[in-house]
């Protein structure tokens, strides 16, 4: 696994509050077309990889998914058009060698910017 920064880190490495927000969340994206084997992986280096360490107990996970690497690399690509920080996850080894497989996104607390870039892509399932 090798990871890229996707943006400067926040503060302190903690999300920052933002005026009326509830739970802080932590979002990993991933590639629908792997193997789920794959995706629980991928899924779990985007999530420590984009984590601060030690999380409020009332952090909210989500997992959403994209289709491919094509569509997570456009998301990556509107991320940094947005300026959001964001992980990009890529697998060295083969059958994936340096495939972008996962994005996560530090916590944060209410964002209209992330939600803008976010809001189409569906839950993993």
């Amino acid at each position: 696994m090798q990871v890229a920064p996707g943006g400067p880190v926040g503060a302190r490495g903690q999300p920052s509050r933002l005026v009326g927000a509830r739970a802080p969340r932590h979002v990993c994206i991933v590639r629908r077309d792997l193997p789920l084997g794959t995706i629980a992986a991928q899924l779990i280096h985007a999530a420590g990889a984009s984590s601060p360490g030690a999380l409020a107990s009332d952090t909210r996970a989500i997992a959403l998914m994209v289709p491919d690497e094509a569509a997570l690399a456009a998301l990556a690509a509107r991320l940094e058009r947005a300026a959001i920080d964001h992980i990009a996850i890529r697998e060295p080894d083969p059958p994936w060698s340096g495939a972008l497989m996962a994005i996560g996104i530090p916590p944060f607390f209410e964002s209209r910017a992330i939600r803008r870039v976010l809001s189409t892509l569906p839950l993993l399932r």
